[in-house]
């Protein structure tokens, strides 16, 4: 059985897009591998094994500088470990470690997968240092070849499509964000947009699931606009709450400036909700215009007004949307995804 150890500086409850690959491939693989996780001591739980399954070992001083020690300390872990192959995702902390891995141990083969557009910093060395690199959008693969990497293997990332489909009981009106509440998810312009739609559809409810650094700002701007009422600010939520908010919700609606790929739009198709998205990044790979969603540009809040107004009015196109968009996000199963991993570790 081959070695593998998948390194991420960040685990559950510290979970995203990357560490929900990192923790779903681990487990789905580890049948077939024997896998352990290399992850930092500040952010990643206490648990002594994934769900009880997989190996964890910690690396660092349990401070908030863990992260930036990961890349230091970590491949000495690897060494150790003398695995077969080492697997980074995330081209950040992770990444940069990898590029270290290929000093303390030349013979273990580095696979490098990549899952933000948002950094820059040593990217391209970080690429090209690794064996084979993969991505999870086609924007990042476009990236990766203008920093010299034209083998990038498109691997998207995935969701748990049984626990999405299992409660769905839609809301009349319901609209529905999920993610980090940062600038650049735009929910500023979510925000403005459903306040015009709000004055013309009195059903019309936006619930805003999750937390962040615009927190503060966000419940400022609701008063400002004059839509407190009705607006609801859940905070984070534990992943099978997440799963009965996507569940009620009639449509999703995520307006990001940035976005590498974006796993809430899969989650959203999945739970049948019609879904609005903008064209930029990865969320094209998920949301065909008029297929699967609706596409506006960022920042455009009238392009935001009439998707989401079409969609409450328009009670076919919801419908076609979202068994489209069910549809589509089958191919997206974790187990699929892990599989085309164990393709490339083989």
């Amino acid at each position: 059985m081959k070695k593998v150890v998948i390194l991420s500086a960040f685990l559950s409850p510290y979970r995203s897009g990357a560490e929900a690959c990192v923790e779903e491939v681990a487990i789905k693989l580890s049948k077939y591998f024997d896998v352990t996780i290399v992850t930092s001591k500040k952010f990643s739980g206490e648990d002594k094994k994934l769900r009880g399954i997989v190996s964890i070992k910690r690396v660092g001083l349990g401070l908030s500088i863990d992260k930036w020690l990961f890349p230091i300390f970590a491949p000495f872990a690897v060494r150790k470990l003398r695995p077969d192959i080492t697997h980074a995702i995330l081209e950040t902390f992770a990444g940069l470690t990898l590029h270290f891995c290929k000093y303390a141990d030349k013979e273990t083969k580095r696979i490098l997968t990549l899952q933000t557009t948002n950094r820059s910093f040593l990217k391209g060395m970080i690429i090209r240092s690794a064996d084979k690199v993969t991505a999870i959008s086609k924007a990042l693969v476009k990236i990766a070849g203008e920093l010299g990497r034209n083998d990038v293997v498109l691997i998207p990332n995935g969701v748990n499509i049984s626990q999405l489909c299992n409660s769905v009981s839609k809301t009349d009106g319901s609209i529905l964000f999920v993610g980090r509440l940062e600038k650049m998810k735009g929910i500023d312009i979510l925000m403005q947009a459903f306040k015009k739609v709000s004055e013309k559809n009195s059903e019309a409810k936006l619930r805003i699931v999750g937390d962040g650094s615009q927190r503060k700002t966000l419940k400022s701007l609701a008063y400002e606009l004059g839509i407190k009422d009705k607006v609801t600010f859940t905070g984070k939520l534990s992943p099978n709450e997440v799963y009965e908010e996507y569940g009620h919700a009639q449509i999703f609606c995520g307006l990001s400036r940035s976005e590498a790929f974006g796993n809430v739009f899969i989650e959203a198709q999945a739970a049948g909700c019609a879904v609005v998205g903008t064209s930029i990044g990865g969320i094209p790979d998920t949301v065909e215009q008029g297929v699967t969603g609706l596409l506006v540009k960022p920042d455009d809040v009238d392009g935001a007004v009439e998707a989401l107004e079409r969609l409450l009015s328009d009670a076919d196109l919801r419908n076609k949307l979202s068994e489209n968009g069910r549809k589509n996000a089958e191919k997206y199963d974790w187990a699929n995804i892990a599989q085309q991993y164990a393709e490339l570790y083989s």
